[in-house]
């Protein structure tokens, strides 16, 4: 591991984030969702299976009447949100194992994707709690103490993906945990074991960054121009993302931000010039007192 003497441990580089979170050198290595959206069919059972293994709360049957969504979004009650795009455009079959294959004669296609908690290498939620009821794991993961959390909400708006969000009967706020508990078991989280297609794949970071580039030639070489990596690139605003897509458009038409930053990000630059501001007001001071001790001694 690199030294952290002189660097910003809020934004940049991070090859080791549970190591700097202070785990041992023998912590697993990092683990991560990788989720290619061109063989997602829109099954959702990588919600039920998230909402059965954690017991996570129903949250309603709402149809927002623009598509057969009726989870809407992620949030405190929804770990897993399966997105609804419907499109008007001519459909290219990337190999016929997705939702465009044999609808070619529609002109239309859909493009579906199951959306979680990124487990940002530099997460602004960690940064901004003041009770420690997120924490980084040993796996590189950032997880929620329900029965540590105080309810203040300071880590919502320091989301850049706006997911984490609060449960309304109590404040308290919730979002995917990776599956802490099957990772320690040795298990892979409930929404990829459930996932009927692979779409969504869990492993070591960095396999899945090897596989996710391999996926991605191979839908360049068969025609698909527009597909591209979503938050694999450590070099990205928020340092890479613990789970990240291969996208068939715009992130902007998943609902996704173009170009995610870290929202503490600027914060120890922002603490360096307090410093020296409130180090010139004290030297002003100073100065002044200074000089009037002596215009009072010459005077009398």
């Amino acid at each position: 591991m690199t030294s952290i003497i002189g660097r910003n441990l809020l934004a940049g580089a991070e090859p080791d984030p549970a190591g700097d979170a202070g785990h041992g050198p023998d912590h697993p290595p990092r683990v991560g969702f990788f989720t290619d959206t061109s063989v997602c069919i829109g099954c959702k059972a990588c919600e039920v299976a998230c909402k059965e293994w954690n017991a996570v709360p129903e949250d309603g049957l709402e149809l927002t009447g623009m598509s057969y969504d009726n989870t809407q979004g992620l949030g405190a009650d929804s770990w897993r949100h399966v997105a609804f795009i419907e499109q008007d455009r001519p459909v290219r079959d990337p190999g016929g194992a997705g939702p465009q294959a044999g609808a070619a004669a529609s002109g239309m296609r859909w493009l579906m994707a199951s959306d979680v908690c990124k487990h940002c290498t530099h997460a602004a939620c960690l940064d901004v709690c003041p009770t420690g009821a997120l924490f980084r794991t040993e796996y590189g993961t950032v997880v929620v103490q329900e029965d540590v959390c105080n309810g203040c909400g300071y880590c919502v708006p320091a989301c850049p993906y706006g997911v984490i969000d609060q449960r309304q009967d109590d404040g308290r706020v919730f979002k995917c945990t990776m599956c802490y508990d099957r990772l320690g078991a040795g298990q892979e989280p409930a929404c990829a074991k459930a996932c009927p297609t692979d779409s969504i794949q869990f492993g070591p970071l960095d396999e899945l960054r090897e596989r996710a580039a391999a996926r991605l030639d191979r839908l360049h070489e068969d025609g698909v121009a527009d597909a591209r990596l979503y938050g694999d690139s450590p070099d990205d605003g928020v340092g890479g993302d613990g789970a990240f897509f291969l996208l068939l458009d715009d992130p902007e038409v998943y609902g996704l931000p173009p170009d995610p930053v870290v929202t503490t990000r600027d914060l120890p630059a922002m603490w360096r010039h307090a410093g020296a501001a409130a180090a010139a007001l004290l030297g002003a001071a100073a100065a002044v007192f200074a000089a009037h001790g002596t215009i009072g001694k010459g005077g009398r």
